[in-house]
């Protein structure tokens, strides 16, 4: 009687795991880059409602631009058996093993907003950043009147940055009196408040400055004040988190942020993630066009 009631109970505990692993087999793992950028903190609720509008589970962790965090959040998913994946890369080369690992493990893996280079993915959500970078460049030339010395604070560990950048060389590259003067990475905010300090001690004749994304160009525009510049060099940032939007509607130095919607990827990264698990077909890319803000007139 005893040994019948230990294997009863036995059964009803591996009952239980088992449909605890179940459940979690049922769920998608979302490894994000940050939560200390607006960006990915909208990514992250778009996310959220998405899969809950959707009735289906979903993890998310934070990696906060740590390249080992996101690899072992990412093994966390994998040991849980979820069914795919939606990260944004901390670092485009560095997550490809983490990228081989999961689909190793028989799992799909989405990426949004950054890129894997040199992997194969499911399919790629994310801002045409090279499109967005061409029309930086081209506010850039109007703002400045086709001439004049412009400088670009970076991030290069970032595929869809380099495609920013990328494409705001190739617009100015059509304006023969534009010239490129500077070009340096500042990652986080107080980076790039050094780094376009520096820009603007070094060169003085700067007239334009374009930040990677709008911390880099927020942090450029109080450089530019505390220069003594105000009025002379024109920011353009790209990301459109309402603290840009909002400085290029009070500021005269932030002329204009390239804008990236978040919301929208977030609900296509999870619609996406339930179609590869029914087994449907997706598209490998899906871009979305970025916006442009200006001041209003």
């Amino acid at each position: 009687m005893i040994i019948s009631r230990i294997a009863k109970s036995l059964l009803v505990s591996a009952a239980f795991t088992l449909a605890a692993v179940t459940a979690q087999a049922e769920g998608i793992g979302a490894s994000l880059l940050t939560q200390q950028h607006p960006f990915y903190n909208e990514l992250a609720k778009a996310i959220t409602a998405e899969a809950k509008a959707k009735n289906v589970s979903v993890e998310i962790a934070i990696a906060n631009q740590d390249l080992n965090k996101q690899l072992a959040d990412i093994e966390d998913f994998i040991v849980k058996g979820v069914d795919v994946i939606i990260m944004s890369p901390v670092d485009s080369k560095g997550a490809l093993a983490a990228v081989a690992r999961a689909e190793a493990a028989g799992i799909k893996v989405i990426t949004v907003d950054v890129p894997v280079e040199g992997a194969k993915v499911s399919s790629y959500i994310g801002t045409d950043n090279y499109a967005g970078g061409v029309k930086a460049g081209e506010l850039m030339a109007e703002q400045l009147g086709g001439k004049g010395n412009v400088a670009i604070i970076d991030y290069p560990l970032v595929q869809s940055v380099v495609n920013r950048v990328n494409g705001f060389k190739e617009a100015i590259a059509k304006h023969p009196d534009i010239k490129i003067v500077s070009i340096q990475t500042g990652i986080t905010r107080a980076e790039a408040l050094a780094v376009a300090q520096n820009m603007l001690q070094a060169n003085p004749d700067i007239n334009g400055i374009f930040g990677f994304g709008d911390d880099a160009a927020l942090a450029a525009a109080v450089a530019v004040k505390s220069s003594g510049l105000t009025g002379k060099v024109k920011v353009i940032g790209f990301d459109g988190m309402p603290e840009a939007i909002k400085a290029v509607d009070s500021d005269p130095d932030m002329v204009g942020v390239i804008q990236q919607f978040p919301d929208q990827m977030g609900k296509l990264a999870v619609d996406t993630a339930l179609d590869l698990k029914a087994g449907k077909d997706v598209p490998a890319e899906q871009p979305i066009v970025p916006g442009v803000y200006v001041k209003k007139q």
